[in-house]
């Protein structure tokens, strides 16, 4: 990678265990700062108005106050607070305010960064399970998934995705990182903080793929699979206009599944076989990963969803007069 002498100089090599690290953010466009500074900001002002207007509006609208919709606020609530948990350093970079980080504050925001991607993978897992029962057993929905039920799948999500990171997570604080330490991104990740280890690093390198295919690939799948069946019910229906009725129930969901997983797959790929791609795509990408998802998903279940479109509109009205 790419770094300016002066940024390097900066930052020795240490084997501490208690350091700082350096947030490269766009490396070798500082000039550029402040202009980046206006699309982003830009950005996690929709990502935090947003989400909070989708918070806003099932909250206080009790027909909405259906498992459907309790799953969505699960999804905006994890939105907001990785808009949340990212903003201060994306910005603070830019901005020329944060340049470093400690590992104890690095450590803390990569546990949150990866802990709510697994927790909106398994939102968007209960979404599709929401939507099978909803389409293939619509007689047994209000008995199947019950305010109790989902109050214990919300438990279950969150369980599921923060439980399960904290042994590498933890684990991170007594590797010795004696190389620069520099960050490769605007934020702290798992896998960042691993490069720049000369401890053993097995454990973390297996328990991190372990999670990723029993908690990512698992829930691609089984959302797959359900989507399999939904189809199959579907097709059943004879009438034309009730099919399309059916899928436009989905499209929201579908649409939020694409804008979650495109970037995790293309983050991904970046990082196996990437590595001669400059250090601003790395950046780029990693940035798509964390924005793209919170600032899409609040557009399309306002656009695509017929009950948030309505009372978006009424909550604008009402600002407006």
């Amino acid at each position: 990678m790419f770094l300016s002498s002066r940024m390097i100089t900066s930052v020795s090599p240490s084997t501490s265990t208690n350091s700082s690290f350096l947030l490269t953010g766009f490396s070798g466009m500082e000039q550029q700062y402040p202009w980046f500074s206006i699309p982003f900001s830009s950005i996690y002002a929709m990502v935090l108005l947003g989400n909070c207007m989708v918070l806003h509006v099932i909250w206080t609208e009790p027909s909405l106050h259906q498992p459907m919709f309790y799953f969505l606020s699960m999804l905006a609530l994890t939105d907001l607070c990785m808009g949340l948990f990212t903003v201060y350093t994306v910005l603070g970079i830019l901005w020329g305010i944060i340049r470093e980080i400690s590992l104890d504050s690095c450590i803390a925001q990569s546990y949150f960064i990866h802990g709510l991607s697994f927790m909106e993978s398994s939102v968007l897992l209960a979404m599709a399970f929401d939507r099978y029962i909803a389409i293939c057993n619509p007689l047994c929905y209000s008995s199947i998934l019950t305010n109790s039920r989902i109050i214990k799948i919300g438990l279950t999500i969150i369980g599921r995705s923060f439980f399960f990171i904290t042994p590498p997570i933890i684990r991170l604080k007594f590797l010795n990182y004696c190389h620069f330490h520099i960050l490769s991104h605007s934020f702290c990740l798992h896998q960042d903080l691993l490069r720049l280890a000369c401890s053993d690093i097995r454990f973390n390198s297996y328990y991190a793929l372990m999670l990723v295919i029993c908690i990512l690939l698992l829930d691609a799948i089984l959302i797959l699979f359900s989507y399999i069946l939904i189809l199959k019910s579907v097709l059943a229906v004879a009438s034309q206009e009730e099919r399309h009725k059916l899928f436009q129930t989905c499209v929201s969901h579908i649409c939020a599944v694409l804008v979650f997983y495109i970037p995790i797959i293309s983050l991904t790929m970046v990082h196996r076989f990437g590595k001669h791609l400059s250090p601003v795509a790395h950046v780029l990408i990693g940035n798509i990963y964390i924005l793209f998802p919170p600032l899409m998903n609040p557009i399309i279940y306002s656009v695509k969803t017929q009950q948030i479109h309505t009372r978006m509109l009424r909550l604008f009205s009402l600002k407006r007069y």
